[in-house]
């Protein structure tokens, strides 16, 4: 997988993103492209990934953990033999990936876990006390192998099952503001020294906003430090990731109040300062996007508060409701689909809440 589910942090914020008030659109032609799939826990699902066409994980809050061999269709739940019970329900889980088997979980407070064997057994990864910032985000990339980020924007590579970790940012996000504070970049002065919805593309590239949600950053492999850029308006960024998973196509920002924007291919330049954006037209009554996933070149479904979902048949320019959701309370924070596994897509939520597409036919 090549992106993260939006942070628990978001829970906290959707109520400030709409107005409880405000009218939800109408869905009496509305799709309904998504069916509810049931899973063993009520807490709020963060992240799902595959290692086959059938076999994957789920992670969320409260120690939930659940295990699928029949592609998605019926979730059982799992523990982890070196945490007990009462410890384990400590944990947040926030992140899971899988690669040929072997796959890597993220927890808060900071727990990293490893396994070689498809999930049959894990082991607990030591991690520095003196990392800088927490770890929110973990990628398997192949045997033994890993890249991890931190809450201060550095990201990690091991090559020995976490044995030993090797730093790809030469220079801290506070080392670089500070070096370049006088660059034009609205709110660097104002930087708390932390990043939030960090996203991955499929290259290797980073896209992170600052806490304050005041201005973005990017990096790319063989850089030595993060690039700030301006976010171009003075609505505060929500979330922000990759059109079509690669920072070449260009990007997408939520702002508060339910605005989406959209970048253009020909339109990205990592160097600028500022990013061309197109706002998308999308109806969500002022309650607030989380996450937005392209299916294909031109399908493209946007998430969000009360469960609203979105979709666009032309790369994200035009937006209509969906209803799949609409009858079931709580909040989307997380939409993903699996090209390498027949495209499935996947939408995840509070308590308990994991959507599966299905398409037009359902």
């Amino acid at each position: 997988f090549v992106t993260k589910p939006a942070p628990p942090a978001a829970a906290a914020t959707l109520a400030t993103l709409g107005s409880a008030s405000a009218p939800l659109p109408a869905s009496a032609a509305a799709s309904r492209q998504w069916r509810q799939v049931k899973v063993p826990f009520e807490d709020t699902v963060y992240d799902i990934d595959f290692d086959s066409p059938t076999h994957g994980y789920i992670v969320g809050a409260r120690g939930s953990f659940a295990e699928t061999n029949d592609g998605g269709a019926t979730w059982e739940p799992r523990s982890f033999s070196n945490l007990d019970a009462e410890e384990e329900i400590t944990y947040r889980f926030q992140v899971v990936s899988f690669n040929n088997g072997e796959g890597w979980v993220l927890g808060k407070p900071t727990l990293l876990l490893h396994t070689k064997d498809g999930g049959k057994t894990w082991e607990r990864i030591p991690l520095s006390p003196k990392l800088p910032g927490e770890p929110t985000g973990i990628l398997a990339t192949g045997p033994n192998s890993a890249e991890m980020i931190t809450s201060s924007g550095a990201v990690y590579t091991t090559e020995n099952a976490g044995r030993n970790w090797k730093a790809q940012v030469k220079e801290t996000i506070d080392a670089t503001l500070n070096r370049i504070s006088s660059s034009g970049v609205s709110g660097a002065s104002y930087f708390t020294g932390s990043i939030v919805n960090e996203q991955r593309d499929s290259k290797g590239a980073y896209i992170a906003v600052s806490s304050r949600g005041n201005f973005f950053l990017t990096w790319e492999p063989g850089q030595d430090f993060w690039i700030p850029h301006n976010r171009g308006t003075p609505r505060r960024i929500q979330n922000m990731g990759f059109v079509r998973g690669d920072i070449k196509n260009g990007l997408w920002m939520t702002l508060n109040g339910g605005k989406l924007l959209v970048s253009s291919s020909d339109s990205v330049d990592l160097s600028s300062e500022e990013f061309p954006f197109d706002e998308a037209n999308i109806k969500t009554g002022g309650y607030g996007l989380t996450d937005v996933a392209w299916r294909d070149d031109n399908e493209v479904w946007a998430v969000g508060g009360s469960n609203t979902m979105y979709v666009s048949k032309d790369n994200g320019r035009n937006f209509v409701f969906d209803k799949s959701a609409n009858d079931i309370p709580g909040n989307l924070y997380n939409v993903k689909f699996f090209r390498e596994f027949g495209n499935a897509g996947w939408a995840l939520g509070s308590n308990g809440l994991l959507l599966k597409y299905v398409g037009e036919n359902a």
